[in-house]
């Protein structure tokens, strides 16, 4: 065993800790109780022998992943890595993500969670952002060759000495190559950063989140109490394992530390996961809206048996109410709502909640730590039904993101809450309706498309003097994201395909192309010269 902690100055750079009395705080309530990411697998006579992973390359017991991430954590640490590094991982929902992520946090390396969709543009902001040491990728992932990203990234940033991959690696070193006999560690500080999250990029590319290992080991054991979760669970990891809510809501990491089972799917779609479930039991999975629907109508004619399911969790975006109320009938499962943000505060329907709670609400806070306010547009507080900015801060809510001290003197208050930018109503049992945002962002699907960037790219692009976007109502996507444009040349504009083209070959991600192209032949200003996008919404939506 390890007997002494590791930790230091340099995993807290461009961090903003909480407040040391708030801290003492957690401490004393048991909120943050010395638990640390990746000690796993949990104690007991079978702790070794049980199923942990079920992925596309294969099945590992919790030995079998323990030995693994050890290998892997000492063959990080023979390739120069070290603790405080950061590396951008990217890699799909297979087992090399789960033992390279139990990897670095025993090792102290930080990983920086990318998206599958993304491509070269934010993998290249990623590693400038975080000074990254290392990019973890696939060889490729249908028609994206990740080589081609890593070779692309490398020209255009000077952090990366390691580029590690995961199948062909083509001129760089093959994932596998990070092998080793295992070495003693010392143990983390619970109070270090573990990880980075991404920020849903309400303007501009995304902003870094830190993770400690005793917020999130917090957030792990309250989601999997609240949703019931034990060793006889089987966790459906359907959406990308890089998102918080895949990741620990409870997600792949709660499921793992409460000594259940993970199934790692390859796509969230029906054909791919019911056999899934009905060959491993699932019990409880994760979904944003858009595949709901998708979900309901397979059920009715699969013939895969899905009466293991427990629980469909539903986040990321509003599930309306229609569709909610069909969940239970044709998953014979138990509907479960979560709001929440990968800043911290997580909101759910309880198990046990009245059907018009469920339906027609977001939840409540997780946790009785988490402080909430909601905030009129005048400042003042809002009352039960009344919209405003919903504020928070708690033991697992971030009090700055990484290194970006601008950002944060106008996302916080001076008293710590962080300004979510959702426009939500609380009800009088203290359940939240999300009702929209005051950031400038398309939630398309629960994929969230930040204006700002996509408006820059168009500009830089395309013969265009003006850009805007905006997110359009969407039957099935929530929001689609239009691209407004005002050409250079009336006479020659461009089509959608042109600019979806263009923005493609700036290695934009796929989810933030426009859906919809408008040209027009001047933008409406506000009385201060800037584009209403208040009232170019409304004229496309009349």
């Amino acid at each position: 065993m390890a007997t002494e902690r590791r930790g230091g100055s340099s995993m807290h750079e461009g961090c903003v800790p909480w407040p040391e009395p708030v801290a003492r705080a957690y401490r004393e309530q048991g909120l943050w109780n010395g638990d640390v990411l990746g000690s796993w697998p949990p104690a007991g006579p079978d702790g070794g022998s049980r199923t942990a992973l079920v992925a596309p390359s294969g099945t590992l017991t919790y030995e079998a992943l323990d030995r693994a991430a050890a290998r892997t954590a000492a063959g990080l640490l023979r390739a120069g890595l070290t603790t405080g590094d950061r590396i951008v991982v990217q890699l799909p929902n297979d087992a090399d993500l789960v033992v390279l992520s139990l990897a670095c946090f025993r090792t102290g390396v930080l990983p920086v969670y990318a998206l599958p969709a993304h491509r070269s543009a934010e993998i290249t902001h990623l590693v400038s952002a975080s000074d990254a040491v290392a990019y973890v990728c696939p060889d490729r992932v249908l028609d994206c060759d990740h080589r081609d990203i890593a070779r692309e990234v490398r020209e255009r940033t000077g952090s990366l000495r390691h580029v590690f991959v995961a199948g062909d690696p083509g001129p760089y070193t093959p994932l596998a190559a990070l092998d080793a006999e295992p070495l003693e560690l010392p143990a983390p500080d619970p109070e270090d950063v573990a990880f980075f999250l991404l920020s849903g990029g309400t303007s501009g590319p995304p902003k870094l989140i830190p993770r400690t290992h005793a917020d999130y080991t917090y957030q792990l054991r309250e989601t999997a109490r609240l949703c019931a979760v034990g060793p006889d669970d089987v966790y459906l990891a359907a959406l990308p394992t890089a998102h918080n809510f895949a990741l620990g809501c409870p997600g792949v990491l709660g499921v793992l530390r409460a000594g259940g089972t993970v199934v790692l799917a390859p796509a969230p779609t029906a054909d791919v996961c019911f056999p899934l479930v009905a060959r491993t039991g699932v019990t409880l999975t994760s979904l944003v809206p858009p595949l709901v629907p998708l979900w309901l109508d397979a059920a009715e004619w699969a013939d895969d048996d899905l009466s293991s399911l427990r629980v469909l969790q539903v986040g990321g975006a509003r599930l309306d109410p229609q569709t909610a109320r069909e969940v239970p009938k044709a998953l014979g499962c138990t509907l479960q709502q979560v709001y929440g943000m990968a800043e911290g505060l997580l909101n759910f329907t309880r198990l046990d909640d009245p059907e018009e709670v469920v339906v027609h609400t977001q939840g409540r806070p997780l946790s009785p730590a988490d402080e909430v306010r909601v905030i009129r547009e005048d400042g003042t507080e809002a009352g039960p039904g009344e919209t405003g900015e919903l504020f928070t801060r708690g033991p697992y809510t971030l009090r700055g993101y990484y290194r970006a001290e601008e950002r944060n003197a106008t996302r916080f208050t001076e008293d710590g809450y962080y300004r979510s930018g959702d426009l939500v109503r609380r009800t009088p049992g203290g359940d939240f309706e999300v009702v929209g945002r005051i950031n400038d962002v398309v939630n398309r699907g629960g994929e969230k498309v930040p204006a700002q960037e996509v408006e820059e790219h168009l500009l830089a692009a395309l013969p265009v003097t003006a850009a805007a976007v905006i997110g359009l109502p969407d039957p099935l996507m929530g929001e689609r994201t239009c691209a407004c444009v005002v050409p250079r040349d009336p006479a020659h504009p461009p089509a959608l395909s042109d600019v979806q083209a263009a923005l493609r070959a700036r290695g934009l991600a796929g989810y933030k192309l426009p859906d919809q192209l408008v040209v027009l032949d001047r933008m409406p200003l506000t009385g201060v010269g800037k584009i209403d996008k208040r009232t170019l919404k409304a004229d496309l939506e009349a």
